[in-house]
């Protein structure tokens, strides 16, 4: 994630056949399936998670698929992930990372260091900036809420899909945050900036996989095009250089500087542009979802919704009575181990990426247990922490379950202690990613999200239309695209708090 890292931790991608020699024994169990070349296309992209469910029952922790012509070596031991994430020599994201951006963004970046690309990231996700960005999506979030209050009473309810509140509202302040300008501040923009983009991203599954129909194709590219040209600064579409940005704003300061940063790499004019629309759906494509899900567990858990308002009346006592002007500063100042445990919790139910390698040269993978696997040039490597360990009933009891508590001690602290087969896990959930490789943007993330979930519960008596509703199945496509989506929304309604 940056959510979804824009380093390339994703998806599988079919296609692109290539010739293989026989297998040897040291290598993973080999599932060929019953169609020739094609394997396990059909079962992987239509529901990935039921597919290697099914093979980890039968083959263990460690086996090798064949997917279009490709030879995947799926690792579900994560006591053994270190072995993958920390080979660089052998196992490599960024080749894998230029196919993703094509296929999805048509977008090449023949330069692209990720390095220095982290780095730049780094600078604009920690320490002061991260301030910086979390107060200017906190401004953007009160706007939009406000105007959400002024158009109803007190007295009136209205009625939306919890879905599509918390990705409009979300995506919206987001996008004023790092992409703002003069013009995105005009409302008919901006709506068009999110109704163009959940088209697209409604397409993206599609685009990844080269699985759209004819039709479809025509609607992703104009799609494309048209955000291409909405998220492109004034400057930029003229056709001008770096000479001519603009350094007075601090909305905008987070997309100039990435230009700037791009301009730095060589890329040319049409690639900055397309490199927009990237970190777009890199920046803005799970936070509505997340907020969706975690609202909708709180909803359809009443206990859970006691236990996250009573923290949040704790919250408003500290500031006597009242969170509306200091939110930030409060959340910032003080611990919310309740929330926090929900969030968690929601992200281990519902955050899906696989993270792939290529196999550059031949190599040997060591495995926690000593066992040792050949890894041959030209395969790939897939780790699915959703299935293990987030989703692993050895790890997590009842994991299908939504359980509030479950990140809490006994004693209200963060609970970090978590074992399989008695030994303790250093990944007892991956919604970020792991170590170097951790998503940088997480902090901003969960920052729009806290703030974003307390807005509305402080400020909005939020109910379920339906008090029996439960929160929507998983749209199963989007297995191995960060936040999962529902197939359906939660149909809710909403007025504002009467307060006493």
């Amino acid at each position: 994630m940056i959510w979804f890292c824009v380093g390339g931790e994703g998806l599988i991608l079919v296609g692109n056949c290539m010739s293989v020699s026989p297998r040897k024994k040291n290598e993973p169990p080999l599932v060929k399936g019953f169609i020739p070349w094609l394997g396990h296309a059909l079962e992987f992209g239509k529901d990935a998670a039921k597919f290697l469910t099914r093979m980890k029952q039968k083959h263990g922790d460690i086996f090798t698929v064949r997917v279009c012509g490709h030879y995947i070596t799926v690792l579900l031991d994560p006591n053994s992930y270190d072995a993958v994430l920390d080979d660089t020599a052998s196992l490599d994201f960024s080749r894998y990372a230029q196919v993703l951006k094509q296929r999805i963004f048509n977008l090449r970046l023949p330069n692209h260091n990720p390095d220095t690309e982290r780095a730049w990231m780094e600078q604009h996700f920690q320490g002061p900036s991260l301030a910086r960005l979390s107060s200017s999506m906190h401004l953007h979030l009160q706007t939009l809420l406000r105007e959400e209050e002024r158009s109803c009473s007190p007295a009136e309810w209205r009625q939306d899909g919890l879905f599509s509140l918390c990705y409009s509202l979300l995506f919206r302040a987001g996008y004023l945050t790092l992409f703002g300008t003069e013009k995105s501040n005009n409302v008919t923009e901006l709506t068009a900036v999110y109704k163009e983009f959940r088209k697209f991203d409604g397409l993206l599954t599609k685009l990844a996989r080269s699985t759209l129909k004819q039709e479809e194709k025509r609607t992703a590219s104009l799609s494309q095009e048209r955000l291409w040209e909405l998220l492109s600064p004034a400057w930029l579409s003229r056709g001008k250089g770096s000479e001519s940005i603009d350094h007075g704003s601090d909305s905008s300061s987070w997309q100039q500087s990435y230009l700037r940063h791009l301009q730095r790499e060589g890329v040319d004019t049409e690639m900055q542009r397309r490199a927009m629309l990237l970190q777009l759906w890199a920046t803005q494509g799970n936070a509505g979802p997340a907020a969706f899900w975690l609202l909708g567990f709180l909803l359809t858990n009443p206990e859970a919704m006691r236990a996250v308002k009573k923290e949040l009346r704790g919250l408003a006592l500290q500031e006597d009575g009242s969170l509306q002007h200091h939110l930030l500063d409060t959340l910032e100042h003080h611990s919310t181990p309740v929330f926090d445990s929900v969030l968690s919790e929601t992200l281990r139910l519902t955050a899906a990426a696989l993270i792939n390698r290529e196999v550059i040269q031949n190599t040997t993978l060591r495995l926690a247990s000593g066992q040792e696997y050949h890894l041959r040039q030209g395969d790939r490597v897939c780790l699915f922490p959703f299935l293990s360990p987030q989703m692993d009933p050895q790890i997590h009891h009842d994991p299908q379950t939504f359980q509030y508590d479950r990140f809490l001690n006994a004693d209200g602290t963060e609970k970090k202690k978590f074992y399989k087969d008695g030994e303790r896990l250093k990944y007892y959930t991956m919604p970020w990613g792991a170590d170097k490789n951790m998503c940088v943007g997480r902090h901003f993330a969960v920052s729009g999200i806290k703030q974003f979930a307390f807005m509305v519960l402080s400020r909005l008596d939020l109910e379920l239309c339906d008090p029996t509703a439960t929160v929507p199945p998983v749209n199963p496509s989007r297995y191995g695209f960060g936040m999962l989506q529902p197939d359906g929304d939660l149909e809710v309604h909403y007025r504002l708090k009467t307060l006493h």
